[in-house]
């Protein structure tokens, strides 16, 4: 069987482990400079804010100090999503990350009744140790999982968990009441062309004929239905298979065209870049790197170019990377545009472990290979005990452009040292039996 956890307004429920007063309060979480609603609780729902309304379309209803709008955190979003995967992974075969809110798990070797009980415990265990609600839809393949869990969040009957068979009258009940455009794949273009053929609900679909579906449209479409059945036919990709390339890219906070500014940033997303590609144990052939206009001024000049510079040889060295980066920043740099976006994508990955040498590739001694991977690996030790971005090559400036707007980010309360949260005790409660306490 087939485990689906979904963190319930994963965003908002992390800023409530640390910030109890927020509860019941209309709450959302913005985007990168705080440009548009990201994720939103149940009661800014209510009040009918959708996903993606800009943020000074709510000035009117934050003035009244009728919602609360936070900047996003990602920091503690992607530790406190660490912490759920731990609990998971205590209560499962294994877990395979979907979204950073979504994991699936393998549950083995549980009757029906068993596995029911197991996963209430499960849901009570994941908000008891992290604080963050959870629901759980458990059924014998992925597509079914992702209905289960669906139910489990909307169904109150169901308390959260909600666990299918294949073939049951239960199952059967919760196709035939799911709209197309509710199963997991099937987009509004697909929904629209099965209606034609008189498909219209998760029931419609997986009663079809699989081979005239695949005729029809696609061997996608084919597994969906046949998932629908009870039939597994998908498997999650292996989250920790080595990407083939590497982005890291952002919006600024402003619109720039100081080129000491943008040069910086690109500097800090090779970095950044850099340390990916080691932890993921691959080297790069070539570097590409971008820069963006806003295109929705229209009264600005619009420019928006791009580079590729091949390294020497395939490397996972910071200083290479950002020897490149440099070099593809001044090719494409041109004075009197005013940049919103900048990025650096790390192509061509290959296996630093099975790595073959080309003709056409500077050679490096086995000393320089030596020295450089030390000093990459004493550089990425320092950052992961003392904090990323504590050693970095080059300081950024703190008042750049291209900082992150985040006027109203909440504390790292879990990965800053300095940003833990504290507690202090009422004054009446700092003696005991009338002697005052140490420091009093």
């Amino acid at each position: 069987m087939i485990g689906l956890i979904d963190c319930n307004n994963f965003y908002v429920s992390c800023e409530r482990v640390f910030q109890p007063r927020l509860e019941g309060l209309p709450v959302g979480v913005l985007s990168n400079n705080d440009g548009c609603v990201i994720a939103r609780s149940n009661e800014l729902k209510a009040l009918g804010v959708a996903m993606g309304t800009p943020a000074f379309e709510l000035k009117g209803l934050l003035r009244q100090g009728r919602i609360r709008l936070l900047s996003s955190n990602y920091e503690l979003y992607g530790d406190m999503s660490a912490r759920v995967q731990a609990v998971l992974e205590e209560f499962s075969a294994g877990v395979e990350p979907y979204s950073i809110d979504e994991m699936f798990v393998r549950f083995d070797g549980f009757t029906q009744k068993q596995l029911l009980s197991h996963c209430r415990e499960l849901h009570y265990k994941v908000r008891r140790f992290t604080g963050i609600p959870v629901s759980v839809g458990v059924a014998p393949t992925r597509t079914l999982a992702k209905l289960a869990n669906r139910a489990a969040k909307k169904v109150p009957g169901y308390r959260g968990v909600c666990v299918l068979s294949a073939g049951g009258a239960e199952t059967a009940g919760l196709l035939q009441r799911t709209e197309l455009g509710d199963v997991w794949g099937v987009g509004r273009r697909l929904v629209e062309r099965l209606a034609l053929m008189d498909i219209r609900t998760a029931w419609d679909l997986a009663q079809a004929d699989p081979k005239a579906i695949r005729r029809r449209f696609s061997v996608t479409l084919e597994r969906t239905a046949l998932e629908l059945r009870g039939v597994p036919c998908t498997e999650m990709n292996d989250a920790y298979e080595p990407r083939q390339r590497i982005m890291t890219s952002r919006s600024f906070g402003k619109l720039t065209d100081n080129r000491d500014e943008i040069h910086e940033a690109l500097r800090q997303f090779g970095q950044r870049g850099a340390e990916k590609l080691r932890a993921q144990d691959s080297l790069a052939r070539a570097v590409y790197v971008f820069l963006k206009t806003n295109r929705h001024r229209q009264d600005l000049p619009q420019y928006s170019p791009g580079a590729v510079v091949e390294l020497a040889r395939p490397s996972d060295d910071s200083r290479e990377i950002l020897h490149a980066v440099g070099q593809a920043f001044a090719a494409i740099y041109r004075p009197h545009y005013r940049f919103m976006k900048a990025g650096v994508m790390l192509i061509d990955l290959i296996d630093a472990n099975r790595q073959q040498m080309s003709l056409l590739e500077s050679p490096q001694s086995a000393a320089e290979r030596e020295r450089s991977e030390k000093l990459m690996a004493t550089l990425d030790t320092l950052n992961q005990r003392m904090g990323r971005g504590t050693v970095k090559l080059g300081m950024p400036s703190p008042s750049a452009a291209w900082h992150l707007r985040c006027a109203n980010r909440s504390p790292r309360w879990t990965t800053r040292w300095r940003e833990l949260p504290t507690i202090t005790a009422p004054r009446e409660a700092r003696s005991v039996k009338g002697h005052p306490r140490p420091g009093d």
